[in-house]
């Protein structure tokens, strides 16, 4: 057998994980003969978000750590380039493939990129065209290091064909996160089995229907005003529904730190801990009504078909509207009201399942980066 080429992947979050999870298992079984290095920059090193997932997720542990942390945009991205590029000086791979829009992945590319190792992006092209957004920036500058572009949706092509990218780099081949949901969604958790090991069994004992929030960007938890608007929203949505909410560390921290915790001090919300992926999807599969500003949750809930209202004025995933489940909300109470009720009345749109989001993202990954590998790489 041929000596393996050697591709760095990159995680650094637990939506990166989701991705790689999949990519990991169709490079192993590639026809072209691939070594993979699993890094893991800890850019989320908090416990209750990674949890089990490398282990629900069937993934080996990482080959290598930075245990970057926390920190400023400037301070993380500079901490994880210095920490690898030393990686890539030892295990000089043949590429890096990197997943998503964090600032590990913009860091990687650029370390990569100046090192003149090719850099392959999946998720490329995704554009909400705010810059106000940190990760709008990180696709933006990803995509233009990138020598293989992996797109999860048509507008992804056009993005980048309008950015000047060539085309013989775009390679349009689906939602490699719908691989992992449509692998796990039988092992999904029913919803009385998460509320049961939180102690809140009895929360919808009266009630055949919940709506879900999810909450983090810096946009919406960071600022006391928008913060404290949205928790008075949530609580008269649920006179009309009860409100399960997993916390996210970021938002849990702003509600203690700006003193708003106790407007949840309702029955009719439930605030729960971090949730394991198979909880999560259990949570979104059994929902009524997602409420959320998560871009994987826009797409898990299309995939699913069940009605999502984005806490954002844009998205960067726009075939979730014009074809899938969800609905752009914007940040106005009374707008995010009217249709959260219109919802619940009517049941919201179904929409449908997006081209290529079939479950087989990853193996057309591998297979174009074991093509490009056999025709312009030397094993090594």
């Amino acid at each position: 057998m041929s000596t393996p080429h050697r591709i760095a992947c990159v995680v650094a979050a637990r939506p990166n994980l989701m991705k790689m999870a999949p990519i990991l298992r169709a490079l192993a079984a590639c026809a072209t003969p691939i070594e993979s290095i699993l890094v893991h920059t800890g850019q989320h090193y908090d416990a209750d978000m990674d949890g089990d997932f490398f282990t629900t997720l069937g993934m080996r542990a990482p080959d290598i750590q930075l245990q970057v942390g926390s920190g400023s945009h400037a301070a993380q991205t500079a901490l994880v380039m210095e920490r690898f590029e030393p990686v890539l000086e030892t295990t000089a791979p043949a590429a890096v493939l990197v997943v998503g829009d964090v600032n590990s992945t913009l860091a990687c590319a650029l370390t990569a990129a100046k090192m003149q190792i090719p850099v392959l992006h999946v998720e490329a092209g995704l554009r909400s065209y705010d810059r106000a957004m940190p990760e709008e920036i990180n696709r933006v500058l990803t995509d233009q290091l990138s020598t293989l572009l992996f797109t999860s949706e048509a507008s992804g092509m056009h993005n980048l064909l309008r950015e000047g990218i060539p085309a013989a780099r775009i390679h349009f081949v689906g939602n490699v996160m719908i691989d992992t949901l449509q692998r796990e969604l039988a092992r999904a958790a029913p919803v009385l089995d998460v509320l049961r090991q939180v102690n809140l069994a009895g929360f919808l004992q009266h009630d055949t229907r919940y709506a879900l929030l999810t909450l983090h960007r810096p946009s919406n938890v960071d600022d006391p005003r928008r913060l404290r608007m949205l928790m008075e929203t949530i609580v008269k949505l649920s006179e009309d529904v009860p409100v399960l909410f997993p916390l996210h560390p970021r938002t849990r921290a702003m509600l203690q730190r700006y003193e708003l915790g106790k407007l949840l001090d309702t029955p009719r919300v439930a605030c729960l801990p971090p949730q394991a992926y198979r909880a999560m999807l259990g949570l979104m599969k059994q929902a009524s009504l997602v409420l959320t500003d998560s871009g994987g949750v826009q797409e898990e809930t299309t995939a699913l078909g069940i009605p999502c209202l984005t806490l954002r004025d844009s998205t960067e995933r726009p075939v979730t509207v014009s074809e899938g489940s969800n609905a752009i909300a914007g940040r106005d109470a009374s707008v995010i009201l009217a249709l959260s009720r219109d919802i619940l009345r009517y049941g919201g749109k179904a929409g449908r399942i997006p081209t290529f989001w079939d479950g087989h993202a990853a193996e057309r990954i591998a297979g174009h980066i074991g093509r490009w590998l056999s025709i312009n790489e030397e094993p090594g």
